[in-house]
């Protein structure tokens, strides 16, 4: 039986709406280097009711999730999205009504280092197969290559959570739509450079060591985007083998990402590794997102399982 992947009403609704918060609230200086994290465009977020989505108090599952995150991916807004959607899966109730209201700030990482630690109200620490809710003693904040404000993070002890395969396939079709969204986003202004950039009397578009790799990354985004809506569904279904749909909508994001930022900067030249350039706060978010985020193992495992690997 097929399944129709494209967005009902409601869903286009949300993409439609996120679309415009983005390009209204989030602007060209919120975006510019050294900018201080917009918490009050995340509460702005949880007060749309973007944050709750997946929870019993949301009014909207993954599917709407992966709607609200392509928009958001597209404009690059800037959070601990996915660490947001997990935490709200395995959070007491009261704790996930405060990050679900944009009111905390989750960390989720392997310590001693935390994507968001330094700014984060709930930090939640990855230890072997273990998840922790942990009160870190102290927190050093850290600048990243990719942007991110992370922290490297002292605590003892923690209380244990149930970090289950459906809170983390929440996380990683996060990841992989975010992801696959940013990079199409990278890919259309690389291809209208690629429009207007003259070389030899015509667009270098024309050529096909230009066209050719940048229809390749567009292929396999466009891929990435169609394994998180699949997930989506298998989440929102609970299908049994939703764990190893994320799984594989993530990794598959992830190197698509990547790709695209390689051929991206490739056909900018010298241009695309600037700060102020057009596309490397494109690359960066997407090395960001690629750089081993938490769960990566299990992700892999799960994949590896369904395919009869394990």
């Amino acid at each position: 039986m097929s399944v129709d992947l494209a967005n009902d009403y409601a869903q286009q609704a949300i993409a439609d709406a996120l679309s415009q918060f983005c390009a209204e609230r989030y602007t060209e200086e919120g975006r510019r280097e050294g900018a201080d994290f917009p918490r009050d465009l995340w509460r702005e977020l949880g007060l749309l009711g973007v944050l709750a989505l997946g929870t019993p108090e949301g009014e909207g599952g993954a599917c709407e999730g992966v709607a609200a995150l392509e928009a958001l991916g597209a404009g690059l807004f800037p959070g601990p999205l996915a660490a947001t959607f997990f935490a709200t899966q395995v959070l007491p109730e009261a704790e996930r009504a405060r990050v679900s209201r944009g009111e905390w700030i989750v960390a989720l990482g392997e310590p001693p280092l935390l994507p968001f630690a330094a700014l984060a109200d709930c930090h939640l620490a990855v230890v072997g197969d273990k998840l922790l809710r942990v009160e870190p003693s102290s927190v050093e904040a850290l600048e990243t290559l990719g942007g991110e404000p992370w922290g490297r993070v002292e605590f003892s002890g923690g209380h244990g959570l149930e970090a289950t395969p459906r809170a983390w396939a929440l996380h990683d079709l996060a990841l992989a739509a975010y992801g696959a969204a940013a990079g199409l986003a990278l890919v259309a202004v690389t291809a209208e450079h690629a429009r207007s950039r003259v070389q030899f009397g015509k667009p270098i578009g024309d050529f096909q060591a230009v066209a050719h790799p940048l229809a390749d990354a567009r292929v396999r985004l466009d891929a990435a985007a169609t394994l998180a809506r699949v997930a989506a569904h298998a989440w929102d279904t609970d299908a049994p083998d939703l764990r190893a749909h994320a799984a594989a909508a993530r990794l598959s994001a992830a190197r698509a990402g990547l790709d695209a930022a390689h051929t991206c900067h490739q056909l900018f030249g010298a241009l695309g590794i600037t700060l102020e350039g057009p596309v490397f706060r494109f690359s960066r978010r997407l090395r960001q997102l690629a750089s081993g985020a938490p769960g990566e193992a299990g992700a892999r495992a799960a994949l590896l399982a369904q395919r009869g690997l394990s």
